[in-house]
């Protein structure tokens, strides 16, 4: 009875408390550097004991060895963020965008909004900037390989630890952009990073493999059953769903699919950790997701 009680209030809960809570410690933690961190890996930790305790798809439980593995690749993405992409972006592309902005008089964010106002403006602004940036690697070749997006794709057992399993090229290329442009162009401060630990949480919640609810919430948020639908190895349902934390814009542009997934991944078989590092050089030979096989 219990089990059954606690069930429904992930399924119904899970999502708004996680993202309420996200924002409400950060908003008391602005300053704090620690807060980042704490919440990257703690929800985390949340995530993997429910998903271990309720799984939605028990065939997707990792096995400890592999789940190990896959915690290294997201430490090594979070750190490879944190030590090497933010402080370039702040050493070389920022000041030069903000003395442009600053000389072209550009200043037409609205700072004197309430913060959570702000927050929501810069989560559903990135969000926009990288729903383009993502369909873009679904629509040409060349920008799929040059940003690693199959090792993303290659997974055939999801869970919220894939969320950080990127390549680093993407991490270097594509995902840091949103967030960075929304600050850079529109000096949005520390709006984006409050709207950037909201991505990470609902990209979390994205890929858990967890029965959650879709309704009222995913008209605006992604839901894992949209996003576990963009990583089906049906190449025409891959090409759905490209909001990774917002849905609201697949909405909005027409991508959006709420169709049941039977299997995830690029390629019948899933490549080994190494195929998946090298996939920008040479990809699988039964790969079906590629933008060049459609």
């Amino acid at each position: 009875m219990f089990r059954n009680v606690f069930q429904v209030s992930i399924k119904f809960g899970l999502q708004p408390l996680l993202l309420g809570a996200t924002f409400i410690l950060w908003s008391l933690n602005q300053n704090e550097l620690w807060i980042y961190p704490v919440l990257a890996i703690g929800i985390q930790l949340i995530l993997g004991v429910l998903e271990y305790n309720f799984p939605a798809r028990t065939e997707w439980l990792h096995n400890k060895p592999y789940k190990v593995l896959l915690s290294c690749v997201f430490i090594f993405t979070y750190m490879l963020t944190a030590i090497v992409i933010l402080p370039l972006y702040a050493e070389y592309v920022d000041p030069i965008l903000t003395n442009i902005r600053t000389g072209l008089g550009f200043n037409i964010w609205p700072s004197s909004w309430p913060i959570v106002y702000q927050v929501l403006l810069a989560f559903f602004l990135s969000e926009l900037i990288w729903y383009w940036l993502h369909r873009a690697e679904h629509r040409w070749q060349w920008l799929w390989r040059i940003s690693g997006h199959g090792s993303h794709h290659a997974f055939k057992k999801l869970g919220a630890i894939n969320a950080g399993a990127n390549h680093p090229l993407e991490l270097l290329l594509v995902l840091s952009l949103p967030s960075a442009i929304v600050e850079l162009v529109f000096g949005a401060g520390l709006a984006v990073a409050g709207s950037t630990l909201l991505v990470l949480t609902s990209a979390y919640l994205a890929h858990s493999n967890l029965d959650l609810n879709e309704k009222v919430i995913g008209s605006l948020f992604t839901v894992n059953k949209h996003h576990i639908h963009h990583h089906s190895v049906v190449h025409a349902e891959s090409n759905t769903n490209f909001g990774c934390a917002a849905i609201v814009w697949d909405r909005v542009f027409g991508t959006f699919s709420n169709g049941r997934t039977l299997e995830t991944g690029v390629a019948p078989k899933e490549p080994s950790l190494w195929e998946i590092f090298i996939m920008p050089l040479r990809e699988p030979g039964d790969i079906q997701t590629a933008p060049h096989n459609k």
